[in-house]
């Protein structure tokens, strides 16, 4: 064997894995596997965003739309610092990447050098970055990477999908030493555990016995590739299909059984249907607090009194909140095959069974859209929310992929999106992370070069990460960033007015005389996205907005369309939502039913 250096063992070892792209900044660090990605440019692609935040984001939504990992490179200290929070992200939402972390050199180990953490054990940022990845490796020498890099890409991609880290001493990319590169890690989704057929046929009779059951599918869903045989469920049982916001997309948005998300801003059917369920299949997704009614028994869901299967790869989310009647561990897309085969062999339960149920849900369907048709072509100025929502479902292709962030909007999009593919609706739900949204669409446009991918955030969040913009013209992505502009940290502002009378401090933004009266305020975003040699737009009027849109499509550049949306229209709640131990809201629109 010939000796080689660590950082070509590292980059030769990505290349094999058919690795695309690493996301990173350079360092002190990390310039030693700098010119190692040098020599292989040809075939593994650097991309340099203005924040390591940003390149971690960018990994997550890379994989939330190929389901295939990315790297991300940063460097001692500050750098991967920077990568904390887009690590706890990406883990709270199952997606996948690999974080390789530079470290000081081991030959200075605890003796104080430049970025060291040293206070409690020698080189130990590794400590931090423990509880937002799956695994942190630490190979501290050259013939101790092809294990740790092998064992990487199987602990990422087997089971729950989550982001690792490898962290590594500098000196290791520049020291040589006879190694072999690893054989390749199987590839997300080849481990495919099945449910026995015991636990199936026990899934089945509660079924049969049932007569108003219901699925609900998240990201376990999306990431399994189970939407088309549970599109063939739906239509073949027709029963409620609702969903966690990374669901959606899944099942066909226009099919009336399609209810979309539940909770606080879920859809008042989906609500309805999670309260008046007999049988909940829940597959691939967690009954956390916002798709729950901070676990409030009529609100959303009426457990134990409604029976429960749980399907989940994750051992440890089975009976997290509401312990199922039957809990299955299993990848989402294999039960569903194995329900299907086992429906069409039974011949039992017979979609008969659940006409009147449907009938009820119809019912429901029809108070909602009564209820919310008025202002989708309301012509305002400011805008309001359900105009932009309802424009952008017209304007927008049906293969747009969305990214999201944390923020107002979002509960305006959880509520009246309706994606048309899977994994076409990227959002920050396990962590809420500022940020995201604003940053993963550069990961999902090389992710999918050829598809139009348009970022939705808040104004704040924009505020966050403007950088993107001047990546998008380096690297000539044709993204979009459609900006909520409502001068306004919207979300907490409205907790302010709903939960302590409008007592409002440091939630909206003023230029001098800050608070309720002052000069609302916020840079020119179109002029920022200009001065980086982007298109950028101010929409002021509810009847610019489509063409603007469509224009930005058309144009395939990178844009900024900064639209200014009236931040004094909530959205109308049909759950609730709890911050203890302050009393909860009721519904704003329906009511709370329990059995």
């Amino acid at each position: 064997m010939t000796k080689r250096k660590g950082g070509e063992v590292i980059v030769d070892y990505l290349i094999k894995q058919k690795v695309p792209y690493v996301f990173g900044i350079c360092g002190h660090g990390n310039v030693g596997i700098l010119d190692a990605l040098y020599e292989r440019k040809d075939e593994i692609q650097l991309v340099s965003p203005r924040h390591e935040q940003c390149a971690g984001h960018m990994a997550d939504g890379y994989f939330r739309v190929r389901h295939e990992p990315v790297a991300t490179l940063t460097s001692t200290g500050p750098g991967t610092a920077n990568l904390v929070m887009s690590l706890v992200t990406a883990l709270s939402d199952s997606s996948a990447f690999l974080a390789i972390t530079a470290n000081v050199p081991t030959s200075q180990a605890n003796r104080a050098p430049f970025q060291e953490l040293y206070a409690h054990n020698q080189a130990d940022f590794a400590q931090v970055l423990r509880p937002v990845v799956k695994r942190s490796f630490q190979p501290s020498r050259v013939d101790m990477l092809p294990l740790a890099l092998r064992q990487s890409f199987n602990t990422m991609l087997t089971g729950r999908p989550g982001p690792v880290n490898m962290d590594i001493p500098y000196n290791v990319f520049q020291e040589e030493d006879d190694v072999e590169t690893p054989t390749a890690a199987p590839t997300f989704g080849s481990h495919r555990p099945a449910a026995s057929m015991t636990d199936l046929a026990t899934a089945l009779k509660l079924l049969t016995e049932s007569r108003r059951p219901a699925f609900f599918i998240g990201q376990g869903t999306t990431l399994s590739g189970a939407g088309p045989v549970l599109t063939e469920l739906q239509a073949r049982l027709g029963i409620p299909v609702i969903t966690s916001p990374n669901g959606m997309g899944c099942v066909p948005a226009g099919d009336p059984l399609t209810l979309g998300f539940i909770g606080r801003n879920g859809r008042y059917p989906a609500n309805q249907a999670g309260r008046h369920a007999d049988l909940i299949i829940c597959v691939g997704t967690r009954f956390d607090d916002r798709s729950s009614s901070t676990w409030k028994p009529g609100y959303s869901w009426n457990f134990p009194h409604t029976k429960l299967i749980q399907v989940d790869l994750d051992p440890a989310e089975m009976g997290r909140n509401y312990p199922p009647t039957l809990g299955l561990i299993a990848d989402a897309r294999t039960f569903c095959e194995q329900l299907l085969g086992a429906l069409t062999a039974s011949g039992a339960p017979d979609r008969e069974q659940f006409a009147t149920w449907r009938e009820e849900i119809a019912t429901w369907q029809a108070e909602w859209n009564h209820f919310i048709a008025p202002n989708f072509n309301a012509i305002t100025t400011p805008i309001r929310p359900e105009y932009v929502v309802g424009t952008l479902r017209k304007a927008l292709p049906d293969d747009v992929i969305l990214t999201l962030d944390s923020g107002v909007h979002h509960n305006w999009f959880m509520q009246f999106w309706e994606p048309r593919r899977p994994a076409s609706m990227l959002n920050s739900w396990g962590y809420s992370s500022m940020g995201f949204g604003v940053c993963s669409v550069l990961g999902a446009q090389l992710a999918a070069p050829d598809r139009p991918c348009v970022a939705v955030v808040g104004d704040g969040g924009f505020m966050m990460a403007p950088h993107v913009v001047a990546t998008a013209v380096e690297y000539q992505l044709p993204c979009i960033w459609i900006v909520w502009n409502n001068f306004a940290w919207g979300a907490i502002r409205d907790l302010q007015y709903g939960l302590f009378k409008g007592r409002e401090l440091g939630t909206a933004f003023y230029k001098g005389k800050q608070g309720p009266g002052g000069q609302r305020y916020n840079p020119d975003f179109a002029v920022w996205a200009r001065a980086c040699g982007a298109d950028g737009v101010t929409v002021t009027r509810s009847e610019d907005l489509a063409p603007a849109v469509e224009q930005a499509i058309r144009n395939r550049r990178p844009c900024v369309i900064d639209v200014h949306v009236d931040g004094e229209v909530r959205p109308p709640s049909t759950g609730t939502w709890q911050l203890p131990p302050i009393p909860y809201p009721e519904p704003a629109f329906g009511k709370p039913w329990t059995a």
